[in-house]
């Protein structure tokens, strides 16, 4: 076959037809819609993120409407974490998204921490104003304004004041998926919006031994999953004090790498002490008869996970999808030329997909009549379905089927005996390949410095974490954060102690830290 291009003659092979040439300029050009990664990162977030579906902008300013390609997403998350949670003794349960503004007077921290952020409630009722307008009525004012939930510790623990008389009451291990709305002014879709998608855990012990315990434990839950399932290697670690928590006591949080060199906290897990059992007068007889307060945790991630799974894994053509968390693992897509070959076709497809789902692949057979298989290509490339299976009348005579994955984009013709179980080896492949791809980036990314010029240089040209000393002092972290832009993500859990010179000040340090700039 020979074919016109740019004025060229190219020599294809005999089997080549005009058919694979249009499913590669239909791929070629939906992927030219994407912005690429390089020329600006940011508009390429936002291009996947509304060419595949995921979400999209809403008439109410900072909120995002999630599409069902982008919720599928995110219920397989909440499911995995959901049966993390209750094999580790949690139970879930749901509080008021409204929450008195005296509540939040009584810890004094929890509230500056939120207070620029909180949106309030103060009137109950609106009226016609007699010229067909819908107006506030003014005589329908709160006698106490609500605070629309932006967390719900002091709700919560309102709450338990009336749950905990004795240590027998105890631990109290609790779980709510909800909403939450903190005001933001700069808002991006999944990573800052004024209303987003989470779950919150909060707990209750006897002793400061067990909360840290419980805090420490969901860290490694958090872990877990973002490495097994999202496939995203993280850094466990605690926050420092400027980062931590309003009103906790200590935050440790997981903190992964984008492929910007920017840094995402993906998950936060908190030891409140007694502080809020405290403001709430929340108190137990413990079994020598003593009266004390209860000691706390809490504990979130949320819909920012999806941002995690964009920004870590995607590349110019879409979306990239872990396989664990893909809702379609597997689409097949017939080649037919007729009714009669399109019936020969799906009698083989049904009886595989049958097979697969039997082992837990989720399948879809996209047999529309409405779409070409090009469109169909380079849409499912688009949204990120890990594995692409093409299957026409020549494939059947041959007893073969071609596979596409998406991470990779290699192509090969494999045979259809065992081809089940080849799947299922090749999505654990794929699983196991993105969390390699994403480590070797990170640790290739995280960099030492020794002096406040080198680590400047770093942060403008290579960016990514980068290892300093730091003098231990609030101050000195907030000077680093105005002129750099810069916080400290973590002080790593299995952080080697070392003397050495703060980068900043030139005061002594026991240890280095990880910087970087964050979303």
């Amino acid at each position: 076959m020979l074919i016109v291009c740019r004025h060229k003659f190219i020599n294809l092979p005999s089997d080549f037809t005009l058919f694979n040439v249009q499913i590669t300029f239909q791929i070629h050009k939906m992927s030219k819609e994407i912005t690429s990664r390089e020329a600006d990162y940011s508009q390429w977030y936002n291009d996947i993120v509304l060419k595949a579906d995921l979400a999209e902008h809403s008439a109410v300013r900072g909120c995002m409407v999630i599409k069902p390609n982008g919720y599928a997403i995110w219920e397989k998350m909440q499911a995995v974490l959901d049966k993390m949670f209750k094999d580790t003794g949690h139970q879930n349960a749901y509080f008021p998204l409204f929450i008195p503004k005296s509540f939040f007077s009584k810890e004094a921290s929890h509230v500056e921490g939120f207070a620029t952020e909180c949106a309030v409630v103060t009137h109950y009722r609106l009226k016609n104003d007699g010229n067909g307008n819908i107006v506030v009525d003014e005589t329908a004012k709160l006698e106490e304004e609500l605070i629309v939930r932006p967390t719900s510790e002091t709700i919560i623990w309102n709450t338990y004041k009336g749950w905990i008389q004795s240590y027998r009451d105890l631990p109290i291990l609790i779980n709510q998926w909800a909403n939450v709305v903190r005001w933001e002014m700069r808002t991006r879709l999944f990573l800052r919006t004024a209303e987003f998608l989470w779950q919150e855990g909060h707990t209750a012990h006897a002793t400061a031994e067990e909360a840290i315990e419980e805090t420490e434990r969901m860290l490694h839950i958090y872990a877990d999953f973002a490495e097994n399932w999202l496939a995203v290697p993280v850094i466990r670690g605690r926050k420092s004090p400027n980062e931590r928590f309003a009103g906790a006591l200590d935050t440790y949080c997981i903190e992964a790498l984008m492929q910007d060199g920017k840094a995402l906290q993906a998950g936060t897990s908190h030891f409140l002490g007694q502080n809020f059992a405290k403001a709430f007068d929340v108190k137990f007889t413990g079994k020598d008869g003593k009266l004390d307060h209860v000691w706390a945790t809490s504990w979130g991630v949320s819909t920012r996970l999806m941002g995690a799974l964009i920004m870590a894994h995607s590349d110019d053509s879409g979306l990239i999808i872990p396989p664990k968390l893909a809702p379609i693992q597997v689409v097949i897509v017939p080649i037919y030329k007729g009714e009669e070959d399109l019936a020969r076709i799906s009698s083989y497809v049904n009886e595989l997909t049958m097979r697969l789902k039997g082992l837990g692949v989720s399948v879809k057979y996209d047999d529309r009549d409405t779409q070409r298989p090009g469109f169909k290509f380079a849409d499912y490339e688009l949204k990120g379905v890990p594995i692409r299976i093409a299957i026409g009348g020549r494939d059947l005579e041959n007893k073969t089927v071609e596979i596409a994955r998406r991470d990779t984009k290699v192509k090969q013709t494999v045979p259809q005996e065992g081809l089940d179980i080849y799947i299922i080896k090749l999505l654990e492949d794929i699983q196991q390949s993105m969390f390699n791809k994403a480590l070797a980036y990170r640790d290739a990314h995280i960099t030492e410095a020794n002096s406040y010029e080198e680590f400047q240089e770093l942060l403008d040209t290579k960016a990514g974490f980068i290892s300093a000393h730091w003098d231990g002092t609030p101050e000195t972290e907030q000077k680093i954060k105005e002129e750099t832009k810069a916080t400290i993500r973590c002080i790593p859990l299995d952080n080697k102690l070392e003397d050495g010179v703060c980068i900043y000040s030139g005061k002594p340090s026991i240890q280095r830290v990880l910087f970087a700039r964050a979303y």
